[in-house]
């Protein structure tokens, strides 16, 4: 085999999965779950604060930063939501809070057909696998460990970690670097063409472009620049490749 290191993305390639944040069955839910800790709020207005929230952290890290895709730590939207209420309460509250609200906008979460199977089979191969994904930790490792999968990875890299996301270049130098690894010896495989061929690309590394039900539209295959593409999700096509 070509590779010796192999990183994954996560939703979209190994994990298939649909959110909704905007049902308003989710809003009311929350509302009563802050309610039980004395942050009233009617499920419209604990909407509107959550992306107000947001949209103001993202706005100061990218004024802040230096990294040209920052990334926020969800746990502190949920954190506001309580203080903004003269409530304080510890940030474990507010992990459990994001979660809640993770699960009640989640209409489904699994596998990919053959997901187990190809990471399984790069093991068995004495091959490095890593996670490299555009992600919440609160979230992410939680369910990775629901599907089974996040014990597969030599070591699992979410942006919310790291304050920055793909395609910036500077996530992908944290795995690479920290991992020592040879970039000639290493694919990215993904199922966005900006944040994850492209990325890569930047980065020097070959990429493995699968389009699946959840990536970005893409009108002309022939701009995506990978090293090796997929028209549609085939997680067995990747192994036999």
């Amino acid at each position: 085999m070509r590779y010796d290191n192999y990183i994954f993305d996560l939703y979209g390639t190994l994990v298939d999965i649909h959110t909704d944040e905007q049902h308003s069955e989710v809003w009311e839910r929350l509302a009563v779950f802050y309610g039980y800790y004395g942050a009233k709020y009617k499920a419209e207005e604990l909407k509107k604060s959550y992306f107000e929230i947001i949209n103001r952290q993202e706005g100061v890290l990218k004024g802040d930063n230096h990294e040209m895709f920052p990334e926020l730590q969800i746990e502190d939207v949920f954190l506001e939501l309580f203080t903004q209420k003269g409530v304080n309460v510890q940030k474990e509250l507010a992990v459990c809070a994001g979660q809640f609200f993770r699960i009640l906008s989640t209409e489904y979460i699994r596998l990919y057909d053959g997901a187990v199977e190809l990471l399984q089979f790069l093991k068995e191969q004495g091959k490095k696998v890593y996670l490299l994904s555009n992600a919440q930790r609160i979230f992410t490792e939680y369910e990775m460990r629901l599907l089974g999968i996040y014990d597969m990875f030599d070591k699992v890299y979410i942006s919310s970690d790291y304050r920055c996301k793909k395609p910036d270049i500077d996530f992908y130098n944290a795995l690479l670097n920290e991992e020592n690894l040879d970039r000639n010896k290493t694919i990215m495989i993904g199922n966005d063409h900006r944040c994850d061929i492209e990325g890569a690309a930047n980065a020097g590394l070959d990429s493995f472009y699968i389009h699946s039900n959840i990536s970005p539209e893409v009108k002309d295959f022939s701009i995506i620049k990978s090293t090796y593409l997929l028209k549609e999700m085939d997680l067995k096509k990747v192994r036999d490749i």
